[in-house]
């Protein structure tokens, strides 16, 4: 259907909705302003303000230059005001360079006169103290009472090469391109800037976000992936700020268009150096990582491989799998291309029977009959053609390196030729290495151009195949969500006893579980304990023992202590009743001596369980910005030496579990070694995701550790459990989730007019083969209404789109499905959906679509009674429907529900309207 850009709204395809996004883009007076008010602006040489006019009027943009300076009349020839409220045109943009101090009162008469968007340069806020953080506050007062959106403070300005809009202090603008740059550090904005020019690298947008104070990572991704001028977005990060405002922004965006971060910090001096920097917590090195993987986005170590690899991910397919086939007519290079591959993670691929074949019959017979494939220093261009074809038609091999460094009898410019015709041939990566100076620059320049991109070392190419299949691994995380299946739920029940233990001690005053209630908890989830009674006597211990069998196991039972081996409080192998007798006093004598009888409440019996296995370590712990973090690892005593451990965000699924085992070393020594069984490694999975879903839905838990965890081809076992509990009295200040999981809240059955009972809950990936089902029952009519036009069958029901469809990011989107059955089978009747507008907390957008035999049967005004509770329970101010005007249906229902409906001229959609109060 042919529409009208409206100004004010962005119209943006969105693959949930299949209709226009109608989502206003708030960050688009920053980045495509007509007014522009430059605030400090003055003539003083090498000054900010002087630099910024400067910019803004030596690169014509489209729009006109306001200085404001109180104390001249004009500033560079240019009519100076004395304020903001001044200025006879309405303002789009206020860029601020005036000292600190000043700027929450400008900030102030910016938004009385409505100006939409600010870039604050200066410097001198939280990084300061704590005095700078009040002047953030009142700012940002200022700015949420005008729904302003502010970049910065602290920051270097904004650029958009593609109009030449250049409101920074930088000494040149950027060149026009396709990536978008977003940097925290202005100094390295310059940096990246000038090696741009060298680099003849273009930009779409070219972004210094300074502390954040107001837009954050989330706000930029969402705007630059709505962006059709953006291919790729690349970053500088030295803080994660709104951990799940840039998750989810990630999770969305990552799918269509690569996002590629340099994020330092990995030492512990560089995250003091980046924490200093900003005045923000840095967090765990380790966890950004798990948190990178879990949302697809891709970590290199250099500013040249964020580039690099934005170039690379835009020219070539993504590999399938960690296989490089390296094809080298010097063996040396090859060397170093292996050595850099195995070391970055990537794997050989080995060279199958009937490609060794054909390989053989094609080159001489001193070829190195092996990967590397070495075709020799006399390799032509016709040579290296037939190893490429015969090399990429390999099931084995995932991708391909082609090297060639100049021999006498080398044409690399003839060569570069002959392999430019296989740049798109494959659905797997060709790169390539072309080593020297002037005599492989044309060849270079052919292979570049062609598609196909071309490194000065082969270690530097090599590195880069394995980011592009770091980069796929991490994209398939996202279709790793965790969905309804009665089978991975912990009952109602179940779920109760382990919150009422917790409630018990915090009740208590307990911000420490006992190991006995430790085990509870963890028994309520599924994961198996050793049996432990508690015994407040010797006899009563040694009565325990008895029951049991010898020999047990005596520990200490405190509500106090900890880590009980501190204070002599675990007694082993006790062989009969005297000794259990003997060890209850030891450990009361120790423990009262050490630390004071308050903290002696007993002991606790437990059957001496064989350590014959492997001792692991699962654990949960408090990320400062992630929230809820998990580790997976080697466990015993030596946990802290060999540090062999996993990090991953909740919530998992088995998959997810799956790779943070494979991620330890020790995953080697679970499949089986040295002449043992390999342990059960889905039951190993299915603990992980039961210990998950406690972390999720216990919130209250701080810490926890399961250490040690015995893993045998037996059985898998806890034998030591510790529970640590927030010291809050709010519930609402308990650290969120980085990922929000399954809203089980949200699932409950319900009958139709007919009487037929149905489930309605939200969708989960595993519906994706009912919903290419429910597409397929749909009439034409029905498609119309709800797509705005006749959108194909074949076009509704791709893969990507499906799965897109059924992988929920649920903090911004909620689809609800009807499930019943169609013909004695599991089928979707109805869905609706609620998705959050771009850059926006407080609007979403509602849509459904039912089967065309269940229609008028209430489905519609349950669902949408529904979305309007949780709407409600989202805390939103107001939910948007869009329509055809033909849609007689979806208006009525509409008008049930007492949405206004407003027509739009420019869309010629009805927009109803729907303001909501909290329950």
């Amino acid at each position: 259907m042919a529409t009208t850009r409206n100004p004010q709204i962005e119209n943006q395809f969105d693959p949930a909705h299949d209709v226009y996004r109608y989502s206003p883009r708030s960050l688009e007076p920053i980045f495509n302003p007509k007014n522009v008010a430059v605030i400090g602006a003055t003539e003083k040489p090498g000054s900010v303000g002087r630099t910024v006019l400067w910019n803004l009027i030596s690169s014509p943009f489209g729009g006109t230059v306001f200085p404001i300076n109180p104390k001249r009349p004009n500033v560079l020839g240019i009519k100076s005001y004395p304020s903001i409220r001044d200025v006879p045109d309405k303002i789009d943009l206020a860029v601020l360079v005036t000292p600190a101090a000043t700027i929450p009162d400008l900030i102030r008469e910016c938004t009385d006169v409505d100006v939409k968007g600010a870039i604050v340069i200066s410097a001198g806020f939280k990084e300061i103290g704590p005095d700078g953080v009040k002047l953030e506050e009142q700012i940002l007062q200022h700015a949420r009472r005008g729904k302003m959106r502010i970049i910065g403070p602290n920051c270097l300005g904004v650029m958009n090469p593609l109009t030449g809009f250049n409101a920074t202090f930088a000494t040149a603008s950027a060149n026009p391109g396709n990536v978008a740059f977003i940097s925290q550090s202005g100094a390295l904005c310059t940096a990246v800037l000038d090696w741009s020019f060298q680099e003849n690298v273009g930009f779409s947008a070219f972004v210094s976000i300074g502390s954040m104070l107001d837009v954050g990572w989330g706000d930029l991704i969402y705007h630059l992936g709505d962006d059709p001028h953006t291919n790729s977005i690349v970053i500088y990060m030295e803080t994660i700020g709104d951990a799940r405002s840039f998750m989810s922004a990630a999770r969305e965006v990552a799918l269509t268009k690569p996002i590629i971060v340099i994020k330092p910090g990995r030492t512990e001096g560089a995250a003091r150096a980046a924490a200093s920097h900003t005045g923000s917590l840095t967090g765990s090195d380790e966890v950004l990582e798990a948190a990178f993987r879990r949302c697809g986005v891709l970590r290199v170590n250099s500013i040249g491989e964020i580039f690099s690899m934005a170039e690379v991910l835009s020219k070539q397919p993504r590999p399938k799998g960690p296989q490089l086939t390296i094809i080298t007519n010097a063996g040396g290079p090859g060397v170093l291309a292996t050595d850099a591959l195995i070391t970055s993670g990537g794997k050989l691929a080995n060279i199958s029977p009937e490609v060794m074949t054909k390989l053989n019959e094609i080159l001489p017979p001193q070829w190195s009959h092996n990967n590397p494939v070495d075709i020799l220093g006399d390799a032509s261009p016709e040579r290296y053609s037939k190893v490429l074809e015969v090399s990429a038609e390999d099931t084995e091999s995932d991708g391909l390196l082609i090297i060639l460094t100049p021999q006498a009898m080398t044409d690399p410019t003839e060569t570069a030729e002959a392999v430019k015709v296989y740049a798109q041939s494959y659905e797997k990566p060709i790169l390539a290495s072309w080593s020297g100076g002037k005599d492989v620059s044309a060849g270079v320049s052919i292979l570049n151009k062609s598609g196909i991109p071309t490194f000065q070392y082969p270690d530097t190419a090599a590195e880069a195949f394995v980011y592009m299949w770091k980069y796929t691994e991490n994209l398939q995380s996202l279709y790793e969500t965790i969905g309804w299946t009665e089978r991975d739920r912990i009952t109602p029940e179940e779920r109760e006893t382990a919150a009422s233990i917790i409630n018990k001690s915090r009740k208590e005053g307990r911000n420490l579980l006992t190991e006995f209630e430790s085990k509870q908890v963890l028994a309520a989830y599924g994961i198996p304990t050793v049996t432990t009674r508690i015994a407040t006597s010797a006899s009563e211990a040694a009565k325990y023992a008895s029951e049991f069998g010898f020999p047990v196991v005596l520990k200490l039972h405190s509500e106090t202590i900890t880590h009980k081996t501190d204070v002599g409080g675990v007694k082993l192998n006790l062989s009969d009743a005297n000794a259990v007798i003997s060890a209850f006093s030891e450990i009361e004598k120790t423990v009262t001596d050490k630390a004071g009888a308050k903290h002696f409440q007993g002991v606790t019996v437990q059957p001496m369980v064989s350590l014959e296995g492997y001792e692991l370590i699962i654990g949960s712990s408090i990320d400062p910005q992630f929230g809820p973090v998990l580790l997976f690892g080697m466990g015993g005593q030596l946990v802290e030496v060999f540090k062999d451990r996993a990090l991953g965000l909740p919530p998992l699924n088995i998959t997810l579990a799956r790779r943070m085992i494979e991620r330890t070393r020790i995953f080697t020594a679970l499949q089986g070694v040295r002449g043992r069984s390999p342990i059960n490694l889905s039951e190993l999975e299915q603990l992980l995701v039961h210990f998950s879903q406690l972390i999720v839905e216990q919130p209250w838990i701080k810490e926890l550790d399961i250490n040690p965890l015995i893993a045998s081809s037996e059985h898998l076992i806890a034998l030591d459990a510790r529970v640590v509990l927030h010291d809050i009295k709010d519930p609402s200040q308990l650290p969120k989730l980085a990922i929000r999981p399954y809203p089980y809240q949200y699932v409950s059955k319900w009958k139709m007019k007919n009487h037929e009972e149905v489930v309605i809950r939200p969708i989960n990936p595993e519906d994706e083969m009912l919903m290419r089902e429910f597409h397929a029952s749909l009439s034409d009519r029905t498609v119309y209404l709800r797509y705005l036009s006749p959108l194909l069958l074949s076009e509704r029901t791709t893969h990507d789109r499906l799965a897109r469809i059924t992988h929920n990011d649920y903090d911004r989107d909620i689809a609800l499905v009807v499930e019943g059955e169609v013909g004695g089978k599991r089928a979707i009747l109805g869905v609706a959906r609620l998705s959050k507008l771009r850059g926006s907390d407080e609007e979403a957008r509602f849509s459904m679509l039912i089967r065309d035999k269940y229609q008028r049967h209430g489905l519609g005004s349950e669902l949408l009674s529904r979305i309007i509770q949780i709407g409600k329970d989202e805390k939103l101010k107001r939910i948007i429907a869009l329509m055809s005007p033909e849609n007689s249906a979806m208006r009525d229902l509409c008008k049930k529900f007492r949405f206004i409906p407003n027509p739009d001229p420019q869309t010629r959609l009805i927009r109803a309207e729907l303001g909501l109060q909290p329950s």
